[in-house]
Parts: C-alpha cells; structure tokens; sequence
C-alpha cells in the first residue's frame, strides 16, 4: 500500500466545461497547475466541486489519466470512487489504482437511507478489495447518510487501507467526535475538515487538514493556514482563515455552494465554463454579492 500522508489543503479540483457542456481537458491541466503554483499539498479529481455527481464513467476516466499524467507526481492525487453500490465502488476503485491514483474518496452510498452496520459492510468490502488508502467522504447533507463516529473508529480498527476522514456535515461535535474516535488508535488516522471555515479550528484539535472547495478561489490564502499553523504562526494562520470568511458567508443565501465557487473562478478569468445543467443558476441578488466580495478580496489583496 502507498504510503501517502493524508495533510495539508486538497483541492477538490473543478471539472472545467466547454460551451457545450463537455470536459475541456486542457482547462483541467491550467487549474492543476493553477493550484500547485498557489501551494495547494493536493489535487482531488472530480469531487463534489468537480460535479462528480454530473459526470459519466469514462468521464471520470479520462479525468483521473489526465490528472495523474499532468501532476506527475508534484503532489498526492485523490480521486472520488464513490457510488451508489459497493460492487460499482470496488470496480471504480480498483480503476483509479491502476491509473495511478494516490488516495480513494469514497462518499457513502446515496438515494437509499442506511444502518450503520450497512455503511461498516460497505466500507470493509470495498476496503478489503484494494492495495490504495482510503479517506471516508461524510457528507449527509448530500447523501442523505452520516458515518457515526463509532463506525469511523471500528472501520479505521478492522480495515488497514482505511487511513482518514473526511467530515462535511458541518457539525462541529461531529469533528471533535471524530478526532477523538481515532486518536488511540496503534495507526496514524487523519481527519480532514471539510467545512472551509472551520479549517484552522480542525487542526487545532487535532485533524490534519482539509479537503477545500474555497481553494479554487483563494488557494493562496487556504493553503497557508496550513503552513502558517504548521510553522507556528498561529496568529497568521487566523489572519488568512478570517480572510476568506466574507466569501463563506455568501453561503448563507442558499445556492449550492458549487456554483458560487465555480462562478467566482469564472469572473476572476479563469476558463472552466458553467456546471452542467441544471446545477447552474445564480440569481441576480446572489451575483451582485458574490461581485461585491470578490471586488473587496482584490482590494485587501488575497486576489
């Protein structure tokens, strides 16, 4: 099994479109190293920010070739092997592994509610079935499923690829819940925010990162709250949390969080299209304000 550490800021890199909606290759290797130039420690193919959700299989392919080729071993590469069932989870999974991927995201199942002892089985199969070590994506917001922090423990006990977490529930004693299920564990077990405002608040705690959608907009900014926290400035490292916190609380108006990210790169210039529809509406109130942020953040120069 890789040894790859489960740290730092990992982009969840967004699957840029062309006009009519099919994936522009060569936009994904400018915002690969768009990120890498910025500090970002990792590239994550095609999660939640990267419409996973709207992308065929031999999409998702092609996109984990392209990415593991073009970051040539600059930085680890994620890839979300999800699905709705374990056996397609497995077969995506041992795909990544042969393309070359460094670490698997596997959200939990979707669509159909399940038991705890249902998302263990799940997660052990799929597990036990390839050599590439895994972070548990939780995201019931999404999935309409929540990994208890229980199940976190015994999954990270009884499944050696089974190496970190990743919580965006947004619950604050969700993390916590997390970080002490894995800290005795007799392996290094990594928990990932992935709430982006609650970043420098994960790693004071003990979690070890995160997986940041924000980072495709202010990628500078987020990755130094991890290096900032790691070389001691801790002070700094909340200068640039609080940083981008007037871009966080345009989420509160409601739209999927997606579209303001990938419509923020869009105006800063960067070529990525629109999300495939129908995930592409931002209202007029949404737009002016999202301008008015980004017009602020060039002003107090973090873009």
């Amino acid at each position: 099994m890789k040894d790859v550490p489960m740290k730092g800021v990992i982009c969840p890199i967004i699957t840029p479109f062309n006009s009519d909606e099919s994936v522009n290759y060569d936009g994904l290797k400018v915002e690969i190293d768009r990120m890498i130039n910025a500090g970002i420690h990792g590239i994550f193919c095609f999660g939640t920010n990267g419409e996973s959700y709207a992308l065929s299989d031999s999409e998702k392919v092609k996109i984990m070739e392209v990415t593991v080729d073009h970051v040539n071993g600059r930085v680890p590469v994620y890839a979300g092997t999800g699905c709705i069932t374990t056996k397609d989870t497995i077969e995506m999974s041992k795909t990544a592994e042969k393309i070359g991927v460094d670490i698997l995201s596997v959200v939990t199942p979707w669509f159909c509610p399940l038991s705890q002892e249902e998302i263990y089985n799940h997660y052990r199969e799929v597990g036990e079935n390839v050599d590439t070590p895994i972070v548990i994506y939780n995201i019931p917001m999404r999935t309409g499923n929540k990994v208890a922090p229980d199940t976190i423990r015994n999954l990270a006990r009884d499944v050696d690829t089974i190496l970190g977490a990743k919580d965006s529930s947004g619950d604050w004693g969700n993390f916590l819940a997390y970080v002490d299920a894995t800290k005795d564990l007799d392996k290094n077990f990594s928990i990932l925010a992935g709430i982006d405002s609650l970043i420098l608040k994960g790693l004071k705690v003990g979690g070890t990162g995160t997986i940041s959608g924000v980072s495709s907009v202010y990628p500078e900014t987020i990755s130094s709250i991890y290096d900032k926290f790691i070389a001691g400035d801790i002070k700094g490292a909340e200068e640039a949390q609080n940083a981008i916190m007037p871009f966080m609380n345009i989420f509160k108006y409601g739209i999927n969080a997606n579209v303001f990210i990938k419509k923020a790169v869009k105006m800063l210039g960067h070529d990525v299209g629109d999300m495939r529809k129908p995930f592409n509406y931002l209202n007029e109130e949404c737009t002016n304000k999202l301008i008015e942020v980004l017009e602020d953040s060039k002003k107090r120069g973090i873009l």
